[in-house]
């Protein structure tokens, strides 16, 4: 499981599992993660000035990770698994997006490209939401619906 910038440590160690042929996790929880370094898709321009977490931060925190290869054209998948072309064997992921996050596009993308490769995925979209809004505002109704939903798949996968 990951949040924000854990989001990119959780799928990538999801991807070296199925690459080494360890044993699969049981499944992917990712809350508006971080997956791609490049930052091309469309809410990575609209997402600007929010004041909590947008393009700008998003550039700084890649730079963070990966130094001046951030947007290189060989950054490995391990690194930003947004880059994976090959999502096959992946374990059942749910992923939450917010409407008003840099990482929406990136994160709904790589939901797609997971359903392609007949991995099955609990994608949610919040409108109205921004990024880490249940951590901003964790008592607003919101914050609250998203939890449930959240709980209740993983109720559903750890314990069914």
């Amino acid at each position: 499981a990951g949040a924000s910038g854990g989001g990119a440590p959780a799928t990538a160690t999801a991807l070296m599992l199925r690459d080494r042929g360890d044993r699969r996790p049981r499944l992917l929880s990712l809350n508006y993660p971080m997956l791609d370094d490049r930052n091309e898709t469309p809410s990575s321009h609209e997402i600007v000035d929010l004041g909590i977490y947008d393009r700008r931060e998003n550039t700084y925190a890649w730079a963070a990770v990966l130094g001046d290869r951030a947007g290189a054209p060989d950054v490995h998948p391990y690194s930003a698994p947004g880059r994976a072309t090959d999502v096959t064997g992946l374990p059942d992921t749910f992923i939450a997006v917010a409407q008003y996050d840099v990482f929406r596009d990136e994160n709904i993308d790589f939901a797609r490209r997971l359903i392609a490769a007949g991995v099955p995925v609990d994608l949610h979209l919040y409108a109205h939401a921004y990024h880490a809004w249940d951590i901003f505002a964790p008592n607003s109704a919101l914050a609250r619906a998203f939890e449930q939903t959240w709980y209740d798949y993983l109720r559903r996968h750890l314990h069914g």
